[in-house]
């Protein structure tokens, strides 16, 4: 038997299960969680913890390696968004397969599964 809460998460995921698998969607719904990852590595990089390494990178620190550093996090901040969401719609799809499953071997009525008492008799 199905709770109400598992019935509602079927209709919502017929709804909108094609509507986020969209690689887009998934995109900018999933950028905060890249910026997650992306924010602490560029304050690591700026707070100059670490004074030979910040010695090393202030005097070569150039215009190639701003933009490197720049593609980098966006590259981080796409592959994070991306991969989480992706991960996100398979488990959702899962959870509804399995859902349609428990759902088609419940029983249509409960009085179909009961004995007659004509069996009952004979037992």
């Amino acid at each position: 038997m199905l709770t109400g809460q598992e019935e509602a998460f079927i209709r919502y995921w017929e709804e909108n299960r094609s509507r986020q698998k969209k690689v887009f969607r998934q995109f900018l719904v999933g950028i905060p969680v890249g910026l997650a990852f992306a924010i602490p590595i560029l304050v690591n990089l700026l707070s100059g913890w670490d004074v030979k390494a910040l010695q090393e990178t202030s005097v070569a620190f150039k215009k190639s390696q701003v933009m490197v550093l720049m593609v980098a996090l966006l590259l981080i901040i796409g592959f994070v968004a991306i991969f989480y969401q992706k991960y996100r719609w398979d488990q959702y799809e899962q959870r509804y397969r399995e859902l349609l499953a428990k759902k088609e071997k419940e029983p249509s009525s409960p009085i179909a599964n009961d004995p007659s008492p004509t069996e009952i008799k004979k037992s």
